[in-house]
């Protein structure tokens, strides 16, 4: 499922160098959480101290404005490090979406120099949806962010 470390496959390679320099760093605190998707991106904010993840408002713009929009995002809340959700098939195969998740994992990491955790988000979607969630792309990175919290604490 998630990978403690920068956007990498679920296969266990030896750390490599940016591996490596990210164990020596202390845990991150303050996280920003994404769920990826073609036309829209959920954000969550949350803290480890707290273990809660709280929902803001989903990116509806694309191309550059995307990234102009992350950018404002990091500078307002800060963050020590960001989580993404990978999505993958039931069974745990990968498919189309799983590459562009991490293909923006690594965009994110590249652009804004910090930490990018890969949590499995298998059915967060249809979990925002049962709990009634007017922004169920946003609801759904705070259940990513939620779930990065369990297997990190």
């Amino acid at each position: 499922m998630s990978a403690d470390r920068s956007t990498s496959s679920n296969a266990s390679p030896a750390p490599s160098a940016s591996t490596a320099a990210f164990s020596e760093l202390p845990p991150p605190a303050s996280l920003l959480a994404f769920d990826f998707g073609t036309r829209r991106i959920g954000v969550a904010k949350g803290h480890v101290m707290l273990k809660q993840a709280e929902p803001l408002r989903a990116i509806t713009v694309s191309g550059e404005a995307r990234f102009e929009a992350i950018a404002r995002l990091i500078r307002d809340w800060q963050p020590d490090a960001l989580v993404i959700g990978v999505p993958f098939h039931p069974d745990g195969a990968e498919h189309e979406m799983t590459q562009a998740a991490r293909r923006f994992g690594r965009q994110l990491k590249g652009r804004f120099r910090l930490r990018v955790y890969e949590v499995d988000e298998r059915y967060t979607s249809v979990e925002a949806e049962s709990l009634g969630a007017r922004d169920v792309d946003s609801t759904s990175a705070a259940l990513i962010l939620e779930q990065y919290f369990r297997e990190h604490s």
